[in-house]
């Protein structure tokens, strides 16, 4: 009877204690503050430990590990601690009893202690998981797509079956915060009709919720651009989201979205601002590399002159500490900051010198690409530079390495390329794509350009390779019947090869494909018309004709690329004024959203289509305007600080001559003063041959002006002026070297040019006009030019303007024929 009442009392203890065991073992693990205390309770515990326990035990694990600042201390020191195998050994046995939501928690925690993936508890986790995976809810489902991305199965059939179940589920999905992270993780497996319904289905989810939700704009934008999809609607509503935390982002997640809007190509004057000022409060902050470095690349590039002396000092003092990876992402910054600190040029130099050999084939293109750019010179250098990739050239099997390597050496000081790498060029030409020809086409110009250097001269292999690269480009156009295939190829496709090999067919291809224009494409691909000068009214037209039938489903933004073509080429589509009535009423509501310059450029391209609405000029011509104008200007890099500014200046010019009515004032005389003070050029050999033609078709070089100024500063490469009787009226004294541009005299407002003309005179205009003044097809006057010539003739000129093709054409083969021509535009019937 004792030994039963013994053995009853052992059995109720062990009862009681597997009845509220599981509790208070929990509730120890809250209270731990440390890893060991985990562990400690582990080992304690290990006999009666539950796997919900073992779940739990992770995940405080996990928090520790994310709380710890000396984080790959931290993961070596819980991976091998001994408790960390008695973990392990717990899950191998535990694992299927586990529920989902623990399976899943358990898989990510192991994976961020830096357990591999080949692993056999990891594959175990996984395909237990893969049985489970058609019950997971959406929660489960999300973090495990994150387990399979952490170890790249971006493309396995795991992750296909993912992205079927959230395909199969997408209207039952209702919150955005799971949605968000099964988009990014499935994103390199969705078709083009599956990324317009995800982002659809975001853009209804959006407003559910919480305005503080970073991290999930954050994964939105991740997708856009994995997808490489900048749609306008969604980045606007993830940048309010981002503005309205700004306080409480850190540096990581500064830069994080900061990088996601350069690929992007999504550009918010408010939030570069806020950000600029939010990083400089930061420069005192940090000391250590890894954060200064980040630091200096997302603020360096938008940082004024001041905050960049102020990065750069502090960059160089901590120079000597810098990782590799780490002076390569400072000398990508320094390119982007058009960086002239010699000093610290150097030290990143050498930096990168030591570690040459570290590096991947994309990261030494950077690096060349860079160091060009910022004039470095180093004969050691770059030595070692192309001996390096020329080794990689050699032994590369990869196309994408072997282009980004050809890239790279192209680049180089003196780009030469033996037989070995044009060998090895030709072997892969089949499997490259139109910009991957492109890139090998602009570097095979570049080692004929310097071939002659070279005694083994291998010129004419290099001719012949240029040929072969111009037939695979020609065939691979002729294959497509999809233009948004086609458009995936063509978009950033630049530079003279193109130009000149495959620009016409590529327009061709384009025309064939016309009818797959749509309000998807339609911005893209007007804005690679305006880039190649190409004039085709059946393209023009259709666009003007997709942007009148789909109006409401273009964002305002892209108003900007689609008028750009018909400015740039000076041409009206048949529904003119619809059509730019249609853009301008668009748009009206978003001007006070668009970023400062990209209204200036706007004002611009319509002016030159002599079309003002009143809006939008009202909008840039005010002072609050022009205030956040120059705040931008003061971010901007120096080339496109300048061509904003010289573009206001036109439209300004062109708002006084040609609508007076607004009563605009000009006040760009400043500018122009000291524009037209620095060496603005000189007269070139045709301009230098008209010049002494011209002095002698009108009796004397004092009857010419080379490079005269006009009141609102048009710059003239002639100019002359006939009485009532067509005879030429001699300037006053003045002196023009040739080929040399003249002394300017400044007199107040814009009266550039000399006193009232006699009675009956007129003041002529000759303007020699080269290639660039025409559409490179046809010979079409583009819209700058065109807007010239009225504002000439507003403010009182005849115009005659002399074009590249009649002057050097075979009917003016002779000096008698170009003077008769002279004479007869001069003092002919007056027509121009």
């Amino acid at each position: 009877m004792l030994s039963l009442r013994a053995i009853s009392s052992f059995s109720w203890r062990v009862f009681r204690f597997r009845l509220f065991g599981c509790e208070p073992l929990i509730s120890q693990m809250d209270k731990c503050t440390n890893e060991e205390q985990v562990f400690d309770l582990i080992e304690e515990n290990k006999a009666i430990i539950s796997e919900e326990e073992v779940g739990y035990a992770f995940n405080i694990l996990c928090q520790f590990q994310k709380q710890n600042t000396g984080l790959l201390k931290s993961v070596e020191y819980i991976k091998n601690h001994p408790q960390f195998l008695t973990l392990y050994n717990l899950t191998t046995n535990k694992m299927e009893s586990m529920n989902d939501d623990n399976l899943v928690n358990v898989l990510y925690c192991i994976q961020q202690f830096a357990v591999e993936s080949h692993d056999p508890l990891v594959e175990a986790l996984v395909t237990e998981a893969w049985k489970r995976l058609e019950r997971f809810d959406m929660n489960v489902l999300a973090k495990f797509s994150t387990c399979l991305a952490d170890q790249h199965l971006y493309f396995s059939p795991l992750m296909g079956k993912i992205a079927d179940i959230v395909s199969r589920n997408l209207e039952t999905i209702q919150d955005l915060r799971s949605l968000s992270v099964l988009m990014v993780s499935i994103s390199s497996l969705t078709s083009q009709h599956f990324q317009q319904q995800l982002v659809k289905k975001t853009e209804l989810l959006f407003d559910t919720i919480d305005s503080s939700q970073v991290n999930i704009a954050r994964r939105i934008l991740q997708f856009l651009r994995n997808i490489k999809y900048s749609y306008y609607p969604l980045l606007e509503r993830c940048n309010k989201v981002f503005l309205s935390n700004m306080n409480d982002l850190d540096l990581d997640t500064i830069s994080k979205i900061s990088s996601l809007y350069h690929s992007l190509q999504f550009n918010n004057f408010e939030f570069i601002l806020i950000t600029k000022k939010r990083l400089t409060e930061m420069i005192p902050l940090f000391d250590q590399p890894a954060t200064f470095v980040k630091l200096f690349v997302v603020l360096g590039p938008m940082a004024g002159p001041e905050e960049k002396k102020q990065l750069e000092s502090s960059i160089l003092l901590i120079s000597q500490e810098l990782t590799s990876q780490q002076a390569l992402a400072v000398i990508g910054a320094m390119e982007e900051m058009e960086s002239r600190n010699l000093r610290l040029i150097k030290k990143i130099a050498s930096i990168l010198l030591k570690n040459l050999e570290n590096y991947k084939p994309i990261e030494l293109l950077k690096i060349t690409h860079a160091l060009i750019v910022l004039h470095f010179q180093s004969k050691e250098f770059f030595v070692k530079l192309r001996e390096l990739l020329l080794s990689y050239l050699k032994i590369s099997v990869k196309t994408s390495e072997i282009s980004i390597l050809v890239s790279a050496i192209s680049k180089l000081p003196s780009p030469h390329l033996d037989e070995v790498g044009i060998s090895r060029i030709e072997a892969v030409l089949p499997q490259f794509d139109l910009n991957d020809l492109n890139s090998f086409a602009t570097s095979v110009l570049r080692w004929i350009q310097y071939g002659h250097v070279y005694p083994d001269n291998t010129t004419g292999k290099q001719l012949k390779l240029l040929q072969k690269i111009d037939h695979y480009g020609h065939q691979r156009l002729q294959k497509y019947n999809n233009l948004n295939s086609l458009w995936a190829e063509i978009k950033s496709l630049k530079g003279d090869w193109f130009s000149e090999s495959l620009l016409e067919e590529t327009v061709a291809t384009l025309q064939r494909l016309v009818d797959g224009i749509n309000y998807t494409n339609v911005a893209g691909i007007a804005y690679f018309i305006s880039r190649t000068n190409y004039l085709n009214t059946l393209l023009l037209d259709k666009i003007a004709s997709v942007v009148l039938q789909q109006i409401e489903k273009i964002h305002p933004f892209a108003i900007f690329p689609i008028i750009l073509p018909f400015s740039t080429l000076n041409y009206d589509p048949p529904q003119r004024d619809e059509f730019f009535g249609t853009c301008i009423q668009h748009l009206n509501s978003y001007l006070s959203l668009l970023d400062p310059l990209r209204l200036v450029f706007l004002g611009f391209f319509f002016a030159t289509l002599e079309y003002f609405p009143e809006d939008l000029l009202r909008t840039i011509f005010n002072i609050k305007f022009l205030s956040r104008l120059d705040s931008q200007l003061e971010i901007l890099y120096s080339t496109l600080n300048r061509k904003v500014q010289f573009r206001l200046m036109e439209l300004n010019r062109a708002v006084c001559l040609e609508c007076p009515e607004y009563q605009i004032p000009w006040f760009h005389d400043r500018f122009c003063q000291q524009l037209y003070n620095k060496d603005i050029g000189s007269l070139n050999g045709a301009q230098q041959q008209i010049y002494k033609m011209l002095a002698e078709v009108l009796g004397g070089a004092n009857c010419v002006k080379a490079s005269a100024l006009t009141s609102y500063y048009h710059l003239l490469d002639f100019e002359c002026i006939l009485d009532k009787r067509k005879n030429p009226l001699p300037y006053g004294s003045h002196n023009v070297t040739l080929g040399k541009m003249p002394q300017m005299h400044w007199e107040s407002n814009t009266q550039i040019v000399g006193s009232s003309l006699p009675p009956g005179a007129e003041r002529i205009a000759l303007e020699f006009l080269d290639l660039r003044a025409f559409c490179r097809n046809i010979p079409h006057l583009k819209g700058k030019s065109a807007m010239k010539k009225r504002h000439l003739e507003i403010l009182g000129y005849r115009v005659i303007q002399i074009p590249h093709f009649e002057w050097n054409s075979m009917v003016l083969s002779t000096k008698s024929a170009r003077m008769d021509y002279l004479r007869e535009r001069i003092f002919g019937d007056g027509k121009s």
